[in-house]
């Protein structure tokens, strides 16, 4: 049984900060012979902390950001990328996201399924999809709500059927696939490789989008919890204003945090928890650590195996004839 206590995800931010620099340098320069590496930056923690990671490794001068906001984007997160660019030596570049959005008419597909739900819907209103309240409170299915905000300051929220769910998630996502697809632009223009920015918790859980944020040729964060990118980020110098950010999907027209959109957990719980249930943790010690019930660690251990199970096809690649 794995020793569990509450400092078993603590880093040597140094050490770790060292290792990562040599594999990404190793990675570009050896294993795929590219001189740099293109950073899609966001303003937030995980994009931040890659592009200091490969600044580090490569060179701010071989570490080209791209920020690319569209019609939904928060402004302040472009600010942000401008700051840490600014910070670390590196190129950014801004490049519009909306006009390849309108083309692909990503909005338009969006907003058709939002109408179905609420018929007197219009621009100037702002909406989000969530997931039922923390899950630490009680066991629940994860069946996603919409809450809208009307330009008056009504709100109101129902439960999104399925149909409409899958059409409104299929046009948001060509935001992740347009980014990739911009990100490989420059990347081949300059003869670097893509860094991915996704960290433990997404690609465990399966919050990403396949062949969007999801796409990447190298992932240097992908074996890190939230919790432990923060902990680097601080040993990095990353700006206190980038570090007190709390984590957002930046998809939806209403602000919405990722607890509130797929995690249903703070970050510092369900990391803990996670590697709990990695390293067959027994619950009942899990409960300790974390001055938990063995009935709620039970049910976020479930929430796990769920979301697991169900976004699995996202972490396979093309399957053959023979498989």
């Amino acid at each position: 049984m794995a020793v569990f206590h509450k400092d078993v995800l603590k880093l040597d931010a140094e050490e770790t900060c060292a290792t990562l620099a040599d594999v990404i340098q190793k990675q570009v320069t050896r294993r795929m012979m590219r001189k740099g590496a293109v950073v899609g930056v966001s303003g937030g923690i995980d994009s931040t902390v890659v592009a200091a990671l490969c600044c580090r490794a490569l060179g701010p001068e071989k570490v080209f950001g791209v920020a690319m906001p569209e019609h939904d984007s928060n402004p302040e997160s472009y600010d942000l990328a401008r700051e840490l660019s600014g910070q670390f030596g590196f190129e950014l570049i801004k490049e519009n996201m909306t006009p390849s959005l309108e083309g692909f008419n990503c909005y338009e597909r969006r907003d058709e399924a939002v109408k179905r739900l609420f018929p007197d819907y219009v621009p100037g209103c702002k909406f989000s999809i969530v997931l039922p309240a923390n899950i630490l409170e009680q066991d629940r299915l994860n069946i996603f709500r919409i809450n809208m905000e009307y330009p008056d300051g009504t709100k109101t929220s129902k439960r999104i059927p399925v149909k409409e769910y899958l059409q409104i998630v299929a046009a948001s996502n060509m935001k992740q696939r347009s980014r990739m697809l911009m990100l490989y632009y420059h990347a081949e223009k300059l003869n670097y490789i893509v860094a991915g920015t996704g960290n433990r918790n997404e690609h465990d859980l399966g919050f990403f989008v396949k062949w969007g944020d999801g796409g990447a040729d190298i992932k240097p964060i992908a074996h890190l919890y939230k919790t432990q990118v923060f902990q680097l980020a601080a040993h990095l110098g990353v700006p206190e204003s980038i570090q007190g950010r709390t984590p957002t999907t930046d998809t939806y027209p209403a602000e919405q945090d990722q607890e509130q959109f797929f995690y249903s957990l703070p970050f510092d719980i369900m990391d803990m928890l996670h590697y709990a249930w990695l390293n067959k943790v027994d619950r009942e010690q899990a409960a300790e650590v974390m001055e938990l019930t063995p009935e709620q660690v039970d049910r976020v251990w479930r929430d796990f195996e769920r979301k697991i199970s169900t976004t699995e096809y996202l972490r396979l690649m093309p399957l053959h004839w023979d498989e």
